[in-house]
């Protein structure tokens, strides 16, 4: 998925990124974090479901890819290493808070 438009608002204290997929689809997303790792930023979201409250997340991760002074996109990321470390570095920066 990779997009370079987004929308931000606030959403009880949750921010929500719209971004849209490869069929032109438009998913919501709570924003968790932006993580560094190897000189490159990976942004870390999880689907919003307003109707669910809940602490169980699953968790995408993209690479942030700047185009411009105001633009970037957000590319899936093949690589399990890459995926599994960022993934690390997110739990141990929350532990406690998330599992």
């Amino acid at each position: 998925m990779a997009d370079t438009k987004n929308e931000l608002m606030n959403e009880d204290d949750r921010v929500i990124v719209t971004l849209e997929d490869e069929t032109g689809e438009k998913v919501d997303y709570e924003f968790l974090d932006v993580i560094e790792y190897d000189n490159e930023e990976y942004l870390i979201l999880t689907k919003f479901n307003p109707n669910i409250d809940s602490d169980v997340y699953d968790v995408v991760i993209f690479l942030i890819n700047p185009i411009n002074d105001e633009d970037e996109e957000y590319i899936a990321i093949d690589d399990d290493d890459t995926l599994n470390t960022v993934f690390e570095i997110f739990k141990e920066k929350y532990e406690g808070e998330v599992g």
